[in-house]
């Protein structure tokens, strides 16, 4: 008997679409290694490092009242330049960008690697799954995870620039966000378990 539930055949538009996805993915990987580089290079002296920190509550002023009087508003997020980070803070920015490069270059590699499986007719496997599930976890857990990093580099920050007399402590985490994300790759994972499990029950059946 003929197994005609692992594999199908993809269309040449598909193909196409795929090929593109991939050298996309691995455009991205190479951009992000390339940032993460610039951005370690530029603060290894760790002398005038700028960092761009969340405020909470924070008035600021800006010429955009008439004639370019200032006026007051409320500061999200700014560029500052500390003169120098405390160690931690310091080790904090490393951390971050060597994770941020590394967590793409993985997940890019999961996802090229999951889309030549598709590319090969192999929608549903125990790989693919495990592929997804890698994924999803992986850059759930990397959001955190830079999140909690750039908090301690923003923190840092403030405090040489302030002399400490600034506190700021802002955990920018957007939970709904994250929440819908997680949504999201459990509905994508349960969906390619469930696959993979209707393609090994019915393997071996025409």
């Amino acid at each position: 008997m003929t197994n005609t539930a692992t594999e199908f055949r993809t269309s040449t538009g598909d193909r196409m679409s795929i090929v593109a996805f991939m050298a996309a993915g691995i455009l991205l990987a190479g951009w992000s290694v390339a940032q993460s580089v610039t951005t370690i290079v530029q603060a290894a002296t760790n002398r005038d490092v700028r960092v761009l920190a969340d405020f909470s509550g924070t008035i600021g002023q800006a010429p955009i009242g008439q004639g370019g009087a200032m006026r007051d508003v409320e500061l999200v997020s700014a560029w500052v330049t500390a003169p120098q980070l405390p160690l931690a803070s310091f080790g904090a920015l490393m951390a971050r960008e060597l994770i941020s490069s590394a967590a793409t270059v993985a997940i890019v590699g999961c996802l090229v690697w999951l889309a030549a499986n598709v590319l090969r007719g192999r929608l549903f496997s125990r790989t693919n799954t495990t592929l997804v599930a890698a994924v999803s976890i992986g850059g759930l857990v990397t959001w955190a995870a830079i999140a909690l990093l750039n908090t301690m580099v923003a923190n840092g920050a403030f405090a040489r620039i302030s002399g400490r007399e600034f506190d700021n402590p802002v955990m920018s985490i957007p939970l709904m966000p994250l929440l819908l994300l997680a949504f999201a790759a459990s509905i994508v994972v349960t969906a390619f378990t469930v696959g993979d499990r209707m393609r090994r029950d019915t393997e071996g059946l025409v």
